[in-house]
């Protein structure tokens, strides 16, 4: 029989999904099959409405060998491998002769602990030992949480957290997870052979494709032990979130109220000594965290400087300590043991990193309303980590719809720690940059307006002028509004004034779970919806209920966020324009993902309306708009009007 062609197998998986076969889809596949079978690496755009996940998973699922996709958000995952995979693996099977296997693996603290459940939690000494479900009242919601969760995993095939329907708060959990440094190990568990976090282990082993997530990427890559199976082919899906979710993994922090709980849980287990030096040490720390300002350490201070070094060599003599003593008078003492070395590993570990002062860290102080002052590391840069980690042993696929910015692919390769496209070198990593393009025609279906009459935003101060103008777009569109702001506050000063000055509703992030306001905003076409970060890259709201999309300001870095402008004076300091690689992209991402909620089907219609006027005027303005969608573009703020209202008014004569 002869091999099945890719377009053979392409259209199969499009069929069975109900999908629709797009060019963009089929260059896709192509390009992805070819940089697999020459062991290359790929940067793919393909646009809202390419079909990219198949494009990606047929040229896997076709190549035979095991392959890795890892994807940023909880939602893609759940489509690859509630939806995507078993249709596609379904399609495939009578062409390719065998039924390719597939698996979801995620970090360990994401799935339920059987031993924390039967077993309890191992409580701080000042709390007496108890059993946290008969302690939580079942009239609370931590107590009803706990509840329901001992019923769900009577039933739970994969003890996996986003399998709980409705979830349950960080903190619920927690009272039946563990971290990967806090669990005991199968061998020494009693409910070992029973564990879902093994049995996931064990799944991704035989499997031919293998859903994760950027964050146990990074730890694969990072912690030097494999937790992913070997494998010969790395597909980054939402590529754009790798380098921040990477920075994450990396960036280690420490509180008073972590050493606190550190103290506590080791204080029984070690002689008198050992654990009066931690205490000691950790109020030292205390007290310097209360007088700590926001901002980046660029030196250590002296205070510091000393509190740390205490810290780190009392945490020190207390693993040794622990390694060294049983105690029988502890119930369940292996686990204490375990969760005691753990926190106090973790306090080691971030102290020794700071004292040791590297070049390539940034340090610095936080403060947060309701947590107090923290103590944070993180990478100036992850890019040599990425070159050397993810690049070296397999052939990489990265794909977003938004990869490519100012036109070209260099500044996401450059993050990623890749030279210019087409640079030769025995130790460069070879790699190829393609966009697809998109199903949509950008040019009839939207328009960007900058409002270029506006005053430009400061960093403080009420804008009169803009809530005036987003006032008059958004009663000239019919409501129909996701409007992005670059703060909180910004959200919530244009809700307060929209609400007081038409009757329509305004819905606003924090006022009730994204879920529900993204359902309620769809459901009403004259409601309008207003938020921050999470709102710029998670809303997909096809139809008439989203046809004007709001930018309040270009989303550049925090001028006071540590760390970005760290990396953006290091690239200054190397002879590169810091500002252009560090705050420009990181805005045209941003904008670029704020953008593509406007057209999200072949019937949308709308305007992206930016209501700064830096976005025209400014010399970085033709890059950031070179980043969007190739919509129409206009700074006539008479023709947007009239625009909205046309748009409006077609809506609601179909009804809508």
């Amino acid at each position: 029989m002869t091999k099945p062609s890719l377009p053979e197998l392409l259209h199969a998986a499009v069929t069975a999904v109900g999908g629709t076969e797009r060019p963009g889809q089929v260059t896709m596949a192509e390009a992805v099959a070819e940089a697999v079978d020459e062991n290359a690496h790929l940067l793919v755009q393909a646009g809202t409405g390419t079909g990219k996940s198949l494009g990606y998973l047929v040229p896997a699922l076709a190549h035979g060998e095991r392959v890795v996709v890892a994807t940023a958000t909880l939602a893609l995952q759940r489509q690859l491998v509630e939806r995507d995979l078993p249709r596609t693996v379904e399609a495939l099977q009578p062409l390719l002769r065998r039924r390719p296997q597939f698996a979801m693996l995620k970090g360990r603290s994401n799935y339920l602990c059987l031993h924390r459940l039967h077993e309890g939690v191992p409580q701080e000494e000042e709390d007496g030992l108890f059993d946290q479900f008969e302690t939580a009242a079942p009239s609370s919601k931590l107590g009803q949480d706990l509840l329901r969760m001992r019923d769900w995993a009577d039933e739970t095939e994969t003890g996996d957290r986003d399998d709980l329907t409705p979830g349950v708060s960080d903190r619920a959990w927690g009272q039946i997870s563990v971290s990967s440094r806090e669990c005991l190990g199968a061998s020494k568990c009693a409910y070992g052979a029973e564990c879902f976090a093994e049995a996931a282990r064990e799944r991704a082993k035989l499997a031919d494709v293998v859903v994760t997530n950027h964050a146990l990427l990074a730890i694969d890559a990072i912690e030097g032990a494999p937790v992913l199976p070997q494998h010969e082919v790395l597909i980054v899906d939402e590529a754009h979130e790798l380098v921040s979710r990477v920075t994450g993994v990396a960036t280690g922090e420490l509180t008073p109220g972590q050493v606190n709980r550190a103290v506590r849980r080791a204080a029984k287990l070690v002689n008198e000594k050992a654990a009066d030096a931690l205490q000691t040490a950790s109020e030292t720390f205390e007290r310097v965290m209360e007088l700590a300002l926001p901002g980046r350490l660029e030196e250590i201070p002296e205070d510091l400087g000393y509190a740390l070094m205490s810290l780190r060599d009392a945490a020190r003599t207390v693993i040794s300590a622990i390694g060294a003593t049983r105690d029988k008078s502890v119930q369940d003492e292996d686990v204490v043991r375990k969760q005691a070395l753990a926190s106090v590993e973790s306090i080691h570990d971030v102290t020794e990193r700071i004292t040791l002062g590297s070049d390539y860290d940034v340090v610095w102080y936080e403060r947060h309303d309701r947590f107090g002052a923290s103590l944070r590391v993180a990478p100036l840069s992850v890019s040599g980590l990425l070159r050397e980690k993810l690049f070296a042993d397999r052939s990489v696929v990265l794909t977003s719809a938004t990869l490519k910015f100012g036109g070209d692919f260099n500044g996401v390769g450059a993050s990623l720690g890749l030279s210019p496209e087409g640079t030769e070198g025995e130790d460069v990593p070879q790699w190829k940059g393609l966009d697809v393009g998109s199903p949509f025609d950008y040019a009839k279906q939207g328009i960007l307006y900058v409002a270029k009459h506006l005053s430009a935003p400061g960093r403080e101060g009420s804008r009169t002028d803009m809530l005036d103008e987003l006032a008059e777009l958004v009663e000239a569109s019919g409501g129909r509004t996701l409007g992005l702001f670059s703060s909180m506050r910004a959200a919530q000063a244009a809700a307060e004034e929209l609400r007081s000055r038409q009757d329509r509703r305004v819905l606003l992030q924090g006022e009730e779970t994204l879920g529900e306001l993204i359902k309620n905003f769809a459901a009403d076409p004259e409601t309008c919806l207003f938020g921050t970060l999470s709102l710029w890259q998670g809303v997909d709201v096809p139809g008439p209920s989203c046809q004007l999309v709001v930018m309040d300001r270009i989303p550049f870095p925090r001028p006071d966020d540590p760390l970005m402008s760290a990396r953006q004076k290091a690239v200054e300091e190397g002879g590169g324009n810091g500002f252009m690689a560090i705050a420009a992209t990181h805005a045209a991402l941003l904008m670029a993902q704020g953008a593509g909620r406007l057209v999200r089907a072949m019937g949308d219609r709308g305007v992206v309306a930016v209501l700064d006027p830096r976005l025209a005027t400014a010399r970085y303005g033709s890059y950031l708009r070179a980043s969007l969608p190739d919509f129409w573009f206009t700074t006539d703020r008479n023709q947007i009007r009239r625009s909205l209202a046309a748009i409006d008014a077609v809506a609601k004569e179909a009804g809508q």
